[in-house]
């Protein structure tokens, strides 16, 4: 009994190791990503020409659409916030509320002085009115009916006088509250209460940014707007054909709204050969705010261009090769020319290669130039995988590392 039991230990213990050791040959065979299942069989595809939706990035730099900044109109002390950084605020919201003291008594000074313009405009057109009766009936002497019509002049004037310094007391009492003049969002705040104010303070009491929708301002080389423009046509023509861009935030996400390009500068940077642009965001969350960080992500659809994966290239001395199969099935190492576009499985090939050429996809770095090879499609290079696969796990080894 105690025989049987080692003995079919000893055949499970060997039907693992042979298990093991098939897993370790499929292995080192090549896996999925880059397997040779022949010894001169590999993977080769035809590269034709196609379409490809492309995309690439430019740093940017978010802005609201107006960054007003807010000083005080009058001078004193900062006696109230009526809001705190950073809220969302509605145009005409009290912000700062500055001590209205002494521009409250000279508001009432002025509403006192008018009314006594007024009263004595009063009494000096009366009086004009009965000069000129009595003048009319020759009782008067045509000078003092003058100066009768020369002081109601005189308190016409003084009357205008008052109501303009009332007017300038009443305005200037109203600049104690200082209000937003827009909707947006509150910056910071350098002075806070008791802080003495004045029209001529070097910073100013905060910023209100409207950010209702978001310029997204960003630079492109002058090389890859003409690619843009083209086409002709005048700039408004130009941005309407430009197509949406995305923006992709600092931590990474694509921003839910896409925006539109809504102006190009008409002078290139001499310093650095680029475009500043300019891309307009809604922002109906209030997710994106001003002096924020991001990418623009521009697309671009190119047609009639080869795509090759990337597994099929080498890279010696920055420049990129490919092995095409000839017609005797020999390979000829050839230098191939990209794009800096990527999707980061595919490269897009400028030069190098024709529609029908035939390129070997996986395994590049076991090939030598004009090495003679069997070129199967990877459909077949597939099918082998995983009939192998299946010869092993049914323990068919004689047949699974052909």
């Amino acid at each position: 009994m105690n025989m049987r039991v080692e003995k079919n230990r000893s055949f499970s213990s060997s039907r693992i190791a042979m298990v093991a050791l098939g897993m370790f040959l499929l292995t080192a065979c090549g896996g999925q990503g880059g397997m040779k299942l022949g010894d001169d069989e590999f993977a080769v595809e035809t590269v034709s020409f196609t379409s490809s939706e492309q995309t690439t990035q430019y740093p940017a730099t978010i802005k609201g659409l107006q960054d007003i900044e807010i000083r005080p109109q009058v001078s004193g002390f900062i006696v109230k916030l009526c809001v705190d950084e950073g809220a969302t605020v509605r145009k005409g919201q009290a912000l700062f509320e500055i001590d209205p003291t002494q521009y409250k008594a000279a508001y009432d000074q002025a509403k006192a002085g008018v009314e006594s313009a007024e009263a004595n405009l009063k009494t000096v057109a009366e009086t004009e009115v009965n000069k000129k009766m009595l003048h009319e009936q020759k009782i008067i002497s045509d000078f003092e009916y003058q100066t009768a019509v020369n002081n109601l002049l005189t308190a016409k004037a003084n009357a205008a006088q008052a109501k303009a310094a009332y007017a300038a007391a009443k305005q200037n009492l109203g600049f104690c509250t200082v209000t937003s003049p827009s909707d947006g969002v509150i910056g910071t705040f350098p002075y806070r209460v008791g802080a003495l104010v004045s029209p001529s303070v070097a910073e100013p009491l905060t910023t209100v940014s409207q950010i209702g929708d978001m310029y997204v301002y960003f630079s492109m080389t002058e090389k890859q707007l003409l690619d843009l423009t083209r086409a002709g046509g005048t700039l408004k023509e130009q941005l309407d054909k430009m197509p949406a861009v995305q923006l992709q935030l600092a931590d990474g996400t694509l921003y839910a709204d896409s925006g539109k390009i809504d102006a190009v500068s008409g002078v290139i940077d001499q310093t650095t050969g680029s475009v500043s642009m300019r891309a307009i965001f809604p922002n109906k969350q209030n997710i994106l705010r001003s002096g924020g960080m991001a990418n623009v992500v521009f697309p671009y659809a190119m047609e009639n261009v080869i795509l090759i994966p990337q597994t099929a290239t080498q890279e010696i001395q920055d420049k990129k090769f490919v092995y095409v199969v000839q017609a005797d099935s020999t390979l000829k190492h050839t230098e191939v020319k990209i794009s800096n576009l990527n999707d980061g499985k595919n490269y897009i090939v400028t030069g190098g290669l024709n529609a029908g050429d035939k390129i070997v996809v996986e395994g590049v770095q076991n090939l030598q130039d004009g090495q003679k090879i069997v070129p199967i499609t990877v459909a077949q290079k597939e099918a082998k995988y995983q009939q192998a696969l299946k010869d092993q796990r049914d323990g068919n080894f004689a047949t699974a590392f052909k």
